[in-house]
């Protein structure tokens, strides 16, 4: 018996965790070791106090959260929609004189595949039909060149806007080969750094761990919220230090009208000294199953659907509004000093939260099954968990058709969908133009992100011509039917 075993056996046993080794003596060679390096790679320090929590948070599922929920205070929340121009204008100063100075960085959830869109590479490779065919990851990549661009013009001097993007253990390699054959879409290679999300182990409702085939350990991905444990074993928050970063604005890959780096959410979090925020839509009724960020025992955090009462969910201010109508839409601003302090310390302390699931499994007698019902739980980390952490939180309320558009289902969902995402691109743009003193005929409209970033500047494009469907206006501008 080799020590690597014999050590192994030991800290199984102490551990009940016995089971995970009952066929090595059935294996090839090369899947003993494979077995032994899946082992190594569990942290039972760790492990035996997840689980625990996970119970915890198992047994809370379902506990309504109303007694002790407070809506965001007025003087904590910016509503884009009710808040002035001249007011606006000098959050986007802030903000662009922050980009100028390099002191800003965009941090990428990407971590998801386009499976449910019957797409097998990751989701920001996928083409909702545009005109110019680019995809979600070409889209952001050029908002972020042309906000560099913006900020120069500003400010007088070019800062780089650093693209750190997390990965899942698939989407890792066709992410980074996407990207270096479109030569990172003009960004400066050395300005974009992929870093890989990490996972938990899975377990069976007696807290076993499960095998996944004889020499493999079932795991899975450790949710959005692994971002903060990702990125300090990957060394980005050393690099973001390094390169003097100050300001972190994170968001997922899915929302097709991000509004990458957004300088007047960057400004107003600066301004207000804020060192973690949200941005959020308006609820468009009680019953949207969408969190919402809310006080909870006098600490920030998402509160999902599921946690409040209907009662609770249909209250409305004096002026008819919803009181929690924050919903929560995955996008975020951090400083840098918060990440490193979570990072550091905090991370441990992160909420989890637990789905049970149909998890295959390697029954006693060495057979591989796949179960008709759930028989185990997976368990992850939410990005938004941190909230609590933070010593001033505020949030910017935007306007969803302006804003948030997720890209979820395939068409045949009728939502989140890409049919819809293409065609919330289209509205808003035809809606710059317009606003611009352009007309267009039709739905079809598209703005390259090299022309406008958020409709800025297209006055002595657009003003006073007339449009017919389908619109492009490219980098080399009035691709559009005059």
């Amino acid at each position: 018996m080799t020590d690597h075993l014999q050590k192994q056996q030991i800290r199984l046993a102490q551990v009940r965790q016995e089971h995970l080794l009952k066929f090595y003596d059935e294996l090839t060679p090369d899947k003993r070791l494979q077995l032994l390096r899946d082992l190594d790679e569990l942290d039972f320090d760790e492990i035996k106090p997840n689980w625990e929590r996970a119970t915890i948070s198992m047994n809370a599922n379902g506990i309504k959260l109303d007694s002790r929920m407070q809506p965001i205070p007025e003087d904590q929340i910016l509503s884009i929609a009710r808040t002035s121009s001249e007011t606006l204008n000098a959050y986007r100063k802030i903000g662009l004189q922050q980009i100028a100075k390099g002191h800003v960085a965009v941090l990428l959830m990407a971590g998801g595949q386009g499976t449910r869109l019957g797409f097998d590479n990751p989701k920001g490779m996928y083409d909702v039909g545009l005109q110019s065919h680019k995809t979600l990851f070409r889209i952001q990549a050029e908002r972020i060149l042309k906000l560099e661009q913006l900020a120069e013009e500003e400010c007088g001097q070019r800062g780089r806007i650093v693209w750190y993007i997390m990965t899942s253990e698939h989407t890792m390699q066709p992410t980074l080969n996407y990207l270096e054959a479109n030569n990172y879409f003009g960004l400066l290679v050395e300005n974009v750094m992929l870093f890989e999300q990490g996972s938990l182990p899975c377990f069976d409702y007696d807290g076993r761990i499960i095998l996944d085939e004889k020499h493999r350990v079932a795991r899975s991905p450790d949710g959005n919220g692994g971002i903060y444990r990702a990125m300090q074993r990957a060394g980005v928050l050393d690099d973001m230090k390094r390169r003097g970063i100050l300001y972190v604005h994170a968001h997922s890959v899915d929302n097709i009208l991000i509004k990458v780096a957004d300088p007047i959410f960057i400004g107003y979090c600066v301004q207000e000294q804020a060192d973690c925020a949200a941005k959020v839509v308006e609820k468009s009724s009680p019953n949207e199953a969408v969190g919402v960020v809310a006080i909870v025992d006098n600490k920030y955090q998402v509160v999902e659907y599921s946690e409040i009462s209907q009662k609770t969910a249909e209250m409305r201010n004096a002026d008819g509004r919803l009181t929690y109508s924050a919903g929560n839409i995955c996008n975020h601003f951090f400083t840098v000093a918060f990440l490193q302090k979570i990072g550091s310390t905090y991370e441990r302390k992160l909420k989890l939260h637990v789905a049970k699931k149909k998890i295959p499994f390697v029954d006693n007698a060495g057979n591989r099954l796949t179960p008709n019902q759930p028989n185990g739980i997976k368990i992850e980390k939410f990005v938004f968990d941190v909230f609590e952490f933070a010593e001033k939180f505020v949030a910017m309320e935007v306007p969803r058709d302006e804003e948030f558009s997720a890209l979820k289902n395939a068409d045949s969902a009728g939502k989140d969908c890409p049919s819809t995402a293409r065609d919330d691109l289209h509205r808003l743009h035809r809606k710059y133009i317009e606003k611009a003193g352009g007309t267009v005929h039709g739905d079809i409209c598209e703005i390259s992100p090299f022309v406008s970033y958020a409709g800025e500047n297209l006055e002595q494009l657009v003003a006073g011509k007339s449009f017919s469907s389908p619109v492009y206006l490219s980098e080399a501008p009035m691709h559009g039917h005059l």
